[in-house]
């Protein structure tokens, strides 16, 4: 019992570490602004964009829900709920908590989408695991 509450703890105290990591890294990201505003991107473009703002070892949780979301595109919207961009907000107008371009920028996009990890679940990989279990996240 003493061993499996050591390893209990341990474990506890490197999932602590990992999200103060991700929030750390976030926090040092690139500004959405360091991003040139396009009348249009390609998804590459956009996944380039998400490679330099999500911290490294989240990247695949955090492509994983875009991909099942969206496929990346930042200008889909459900026509039954309205839920808006890559990351189905709803409603989409609360990513203008990141920026008045919402509608039409993918970094803002992602900036929320990151941030919404983070604070929910504690980084991408966390919501990734929630979404595995609820399909929805």
């Amino acid at each position: 019992a003493v061993a499996k509450q050591k390893a209990a703890k341990k474990a506890a105290e490197a999932a602590a570490k990992e999200r103060a990591e991700a929030k750390a890294a976030a926090s040092r990201s690139k500004d959405i602004s360091d991003f040139p505003v396009a009348s249009s991107y390609s998804i590459a473009q956009i996944q380039a964009m998400a490679r330099q703002l999500v911290p490294s070892g989240q990247f695949q949780c955090f492509s994983n829900i875009v991909d099942h979301e969206s496929d990346w595109n930042y200008k889909a919207v459900n026509p039954s709920s309205g839920a808006y961009g890559m990351f189905q907000a709803l409603p989409g107008s609360k990513m203008s908590s990141v920026g008045a371009d919402w509608q039409t920028n993918p970094a803002t996009q992602i900036k929320w989408g990151l941030n919404y990890m983070n604070d929910r679940y504690g980084s991408p990989c966390e919501a990734w695991t929630f979404w595995q279990a609820n399909h929805w996240y």
